[in-house]
């Protein structure tokens, strides 16, 4: 009987830093585990209620009274907001969820989903496919739900067609100090890949961490995330292929067996 070498994880012996916690950073951390890295799981931002709670509330009451024909919603954060505050979209109110993560997590939730851009998982992707999602049907009642942060891409869009769009703020994006041991450690190279999941994360990575070590593979999930991140004075090294975390830690993983190649190239 011949005993073959088990075949190595491609992020083995890589530490990665995980930019948010919760569910969302546990499921990375275990993907990441997956493949052999050692995930460094530090929350670099939070989220803090809108600062015009009222407005919020008003337009989910309108929402729970079937008073919009359609709702988005681009992030799970926005989710988290509505679960909080037991909104009740009724099932003739149709939902558009920007990207596959935030149709998952409405799922999970208990809400329906009636649309998912098919290609591009963003704003841009949506207002594309929005017309014939919706039959060209114009002017439609519409409740955008956005970060206080976010720009209204999708609300200028929107109204552009010639709908009727209430935009609501549901959530502030606020910044949280790692610890010092991360930041230590990342000066230091002893952090192989960040992973940077928004404009907001890449914001507090540049605040806090930065400069980051060019040793360090700075990996961005999407082209907008990497535009913001550039902006804050942050490089970007690989942007994943598709929004979503599975994407993007595949992505920092064909890096990491690039690299290993390479050693192994030169060593032998």
């Amino acid at each position: 009987m011949t005993n073959t070498a088990p075949t190595p994880k491609p992020l083995a012996g890589w530490r990665v830093l995980v930019p948010r916690g919760g569910p969302w950073g546990d499921s990375v951390a275990a993907d990441l585990r997956s493949k052999g890295a050692s995930p460094v799981v530090a929350a670099m931002i939070n989220f803090a209620p809108t600062a015009d709670a009222p407005a919020l509330e008003a337009a989910l009451a309108r929402l729970a009274n079937g008073d919009f024909d359609w709702m988005t919603v681009t992030s799970a954060t926005t989710v988290d907001v509505l679960s909080a505050q037991r909104a009740v979209v009724p099932p003739t109110t149709r939902v558009a969820a920007v990207g596959e993560t935030t149709a998952a997590a409405l799922a999970a939730a208990g809400y329906h989903v009636d649309l998912v851009p098919s290609e591009d998982n963003s704003a841009r992707g949506l207002l594309a496919e929005w017309e014939a999602a919706t039959q060209g049907a114009f002017p439609l009642r519409i409740l955008t739900l956005r970060s206080e942060i976010a720009k209204p891409l999708l609300t200028e869009g929107l109204r552009r067609i010639g709908h009727d769009v209430e935009s609501v703020v549901a959530y502030r994006t606020v910044g949280v100090p790692v610890p010092e041991t991360v930041v230590q450690d990342v000066r230091n190279g002893l952090v192989q890949a960040i992973l940077v999941t928004s404009g907001s994360v890449a914001e507090q990575v540049q605040q806090q961490l930065g400069p980051v070590p060019e040793s360090t593979l700075i990996a961005a999930i999407g082209p907008q995330t990497a535009r913001d991140a550039r902006a804050f004075g942050l490089r970007v090294d690989v942007i994943a292929a598709e929004r979503t975390a599975a994407s993007l830690i595949d992505s920092v993983a064909r890096v990491a067996l690039s690299r290993a190649a390479a050693t192994q190239a030169d060593n032998s």
